[in-house]
């Protein structure tokens, strides 16, 4: 492995994870496959996913589209005895299209960040909906778990951090703005 990565666990309905979410900026089409391989390795031990497909993050599904690194990518994936699905659209993602996305640290930390700014905005939504009125308020009682558990989902102190994948030994890299819940479940993922 020449180069470590941030597998970061995406908080959609089937886990997909990251390589690579922000460690980095500037990668070859070599750091790509190995991102891929270590994020297959980690989905078949810690979800136990028989065979994990495995995605590229690019701006079409065309073998030929994006930059040369995704074009070169494309190809060194297609030839590397991984379950590789071919290039994926970010609108596809939360689909259950992919179990490893992979992707150069830059584009996967905007991608990342993308993704939970925009689980914040829909919580945000789903709570003005459900207090419009006295009948939506009542309806919101009814669904409370429900609501709390989606938010729980998209609490990054839930997840603790994201593995560092590529060295030798475990490393969690927690956000900057981490709690202690979000340190306390870092430690535990670092255990696990």
């Amino acid at each position: 492995i020449n180069r470590a990565a941030i597998a970061s666990v995406l908080p959609l309905s089937n886990p997909v994870l990251l390589m690579d979410s922000g460690a980095n900026l500037t990668v070859t089409s070599d750091n790509i496959s190995q991102f891929a391989f270590m994020g297959a390795k980690y989905m078949q031990r810690i979800y136990n996913i028989d065979r994990p497909r495995v995605g590229q993050l690019n701006n079409g599904t065309e073998y030929n589209k994006g930059n040369m690194l995704q074009v070169e990518s494309y190809q060194t994936l297609s030839e590397s005895g991984l379950n590789f699905v071919g290039n994926v659209e970010s609108k596809e993602v939360p689909f259950d299209v992919v179990d490893v996305l992979v992707t150069d640290g830059y584009t996967g930390n905007i991608f990342l960040k993308s993704i939970e700014g925009m689980g914040k905005f829909m919580l945000n939504l789903v709570k003005e909906l459900f207090y419009t009125n006295l009948a939506t308020k009542v309806s919101a009682l009814t669904m409370r778990e429900k609501i709390k558990d989606i938010k729980k989902r998209f609490d990054s102190s839930e997840h603790g951090g994201a593995p560092l994948l590529g060295i030798s030994k475990p490393v969690i890299k927690a956000h900057g703005s981490s709690d202690a819940k979000a340190i306390k479940n870092a430690v535990r993922q670092a255990i696990e």
